[in-house]
């Protein structure tokens, strides 16, 4: 059962995870991309692929995220939104491509691995570069939570610590609901994309810091 009063209250204020809160994060993640337009044609399409979907988050946030992005989450958990740096968007080393492999293969299946590195492929594409900005690469409220504001409490207080340090902001979003959201929060679109000529439509989003006068 969830206590809406103290998820709000959390979402408004989020704690930044640390080492011992990853699995949560982890399986909020999972839980609120079930059904995901872009993880759906992506991920293999057996009977494994609700663990495979586990495995790709956990490889990424365990071996990427943390140390490097900032993951907001109410300190009770529900939803999690993760925020790398710009210098960090630039592809992995050789050694984490060879670490995360393994997750990778299992989480789409050899077939298809193309879908994958065709998605990697167009998104470093779309890429915004010349310019410093926060680049938020996974914000996710599990089902149970939605409906309740938390996605939007996360990113009203990620912008103002955005718009304290005058700090621009990049997405890609892949549903016009969430345009729509992203845009009372700021955001632009500055592309319309695909992966490939099958995949689902993915828009680029960037924002602007906003200040007083704003």
């Amino acid at each position: 059962m969830i206590d809406t009063d103290t998820l709000r209250r959390e979402a408004d204020q989020p704690s930044e995870a640390l080492r011992c809160d990853l699995q949560s994060v982890i399986d909020d993640l999972v839980a609120a991309f079930e059904g995901d337009l872009v993880f759906d044609w992506m991920l293999r399409a057996d009977r494994y692929r609700d663990s495979g979907r586990q495995g790709f988050f956990s490889a990424l946030i365990r071996h990427v995220a943390f140390g490097v992005a900032r993951i907001d989450r109410p300190v009770s958990g529900g939803a999690a939104a993760v925020w790398l740096p710009a210098n960090a968007v630039s592809p992995v080393s050789i050694f984490k491509e060879i670490q995360l492999a393994p997750a990778m293969v299992r989480a789409t299946g050899w077939s298809r691995i193309p879908r994958l590195l065709a998605l990697q492929a167009a998104i470093n594409r779309q890429h915004p570069e010349g310019r410093e900005h926060a680049y938020l690469w996974f914000l996710g409220v599990r089902p149970e939570a939605r409906g309740l504001g938390v996605g939007s409490r996360l990113l009203r207080a990620a912008s103002r610590r955005l718009d304290s340090t005058g700090m621009a902001a990049y997405l890609e979003t892949q549903t016009e609901r969430n345009v729509a959201l992203y845009r009372r929060h700021g955001f632009e679109v500055v592309s319309e994309f695909r992966a490939r000529h099958d995949a689902p439509p993915q828009w680029g989003m960037w924002r602007e810091p906003r200040t007083d006068a704003d």
